[in-house]
């Protein structure tokens, strides 16, 4: 446990500096109800709007009104930009300092990742659950609400699945943090990252309404696990063995990004240099 005392000290802190940025989190919640809306109302108009026969067997109105409105809840958790202190830090040299410290480097911008990313979510999802799914059925929208989960089986495999998504991201972000070491710039890799992550995650939209012929790839794709696949499982649209399956590649992903994360990191750090006076 001592070994692990440093970078929990990493992710404490930086958990607890973000969650000082209330006005943020006010705006970011505010931009997401509105996008939310916008989401839900298009969605509608698709389910409401084709035939039967064309309507996606996968995934019903509610459930992709639940999944919409968790999506705009969960939106700070996309990997979709590297940690701006990391950034920061690669672009004045302070990075040096990271590389002095007697602690795995890898571990320390992990838990500095993941306390960020954290601290970011628990705020906006509060208040989507509070706005989606207690204010609107309390005015009479409860057909657009968030619904809770189907089953206490499908919250208890949700919890486990949302907490691979949060690992899972953070090892994508790491990826990302290391493209911004070795190109010592975050704003190319960054707006590169954007609209994949964001169609590929299922931010954009749910994969299961995606053409049939790419359903298996972008199932089993890595980004699937970061919004997609604990979406699915709190709306019941993916259970049993086929819930299993997700968690489980949600796990074998974080693994190896994990892994090709460190490996790289290594190789990219050793020949770094420093400059400045």
């Amino acid at each position: 446990m001592e070994a692990l005392r440093p970078y929990s000290a990493a992710f404490a802190s930086r958990f607890l500096l973000m969650m000082q940025y209330r006005a943020a989190a006010l705006a970011g919640f505010v931009t997401q109800c509105w996008f939310g809306a916008v989401r839900v109302m298009v969605l509608a108009a698709f389910y409401l709007g084709a035939p039967e026969a064309a309507s996606p067997a996968s995934l019903s109105l509610s459930q992709a009104v639940t999944y919409t409105w968790l999506a705009q809840g969960l939106l700070a958790l996309l990997p979709w930009m590297a940690d701006p202190d990391i950034a920061a830090a690669v672009r004045t040299g302070a990075i040096g300092y990271d590389r002095l410290r007697p602690v795995d480097a890898y571990a320390l911008w992990y838990a500095r990742t993941a306390g960020w990313m954290t601290a970011r979510v628990v705020p906006r999802v509060a208040l989507m659950i509070l706005a989606a799914g207690i204010v609107l059925p309390l005015i009479g929208q409860a057909e657009w609400a968030w619904q809770p989960p189907p089953s206490p089986s499908a919250a208890l495999l949700f919890i486990l699945s949302l907490t691979l998504a949060a690992a899972l991201s953070c090892a994508v972000v790491m990826l990302i943090n290391i493209v911004v070491v070795a190109t010592l710039n975050a704003r190319g890799v960054n707006t590169l990252a954007v609209p994949v992550v964001v169609v590929f995650s299922g931010s954009l939209l749910p994969l299961p309404l995606y053409p049939d012929a790419i359903a298996a790839a972008l199932f089993v794709q890595p980004l699937a696990g970061v919004l997609d696949i604990p979406n699915r499982i709190y709306a019941g649209a993916l259970t049993g063995l086929t819930a299993w399956a997700g968690i489980g590649l949600q796990a074998f992903w974080t693994f190896a990004l994990i892994l090709a994360g460190r490996l790289w990191l290594g190789r990219v750090m050793r020949p770094l240099e420093i400059q400045g006076g």
